[in-house]
């Protein structure tokens, strides 16, 4: 098993309805930029840290459903802070606006 892949990886597709789900849960509320990956590598981050043998579909489903958008924002806004390409990701725009330029 490579270091990048997580015991669950092989769920994503049968679970990819939730993520959509929960995903489309997160534009209604107004964080449209997160993706069915990104919130599901929260969940390998956070949650399934420490994976247990023999897992449910259901338990991995539930865990799915329950993440709550301040516990995603909170995790992206850490791992944003640790990325060493923080700026290289914003756009001219986004740039001015994080640094209060008001002509924007």
């Amino acid at each position: 098993m490579s270091k990048d892949k997580h015991i669950y990886d092989d769920y994503f597709h049968i679970l990819s309805p939730a993520l959509s789900s929960k995903a489309e849960e997160f534009e209604i509320l107004g964080y449209d930029r997160v993706s069915e990956e990104d919130i599901w590598h929260f969940l390998k981050q956070k949650r399934w840290k420490n994976p247990k043998e023999g897992i449910r579909i259901y338990e991995l489903f539930s865990d799915i459903m329950s993440v709550k958008p301040g516990d995603y924002m909170n995790y992206a806004t850490v791992e944003a802070f640790r990325s060493p390409d923080l700026l290289k990701d914003l756009d001219n725009e986004d740039l001015k606006q994080l640094l209060g330029d008001k002509e924007s």
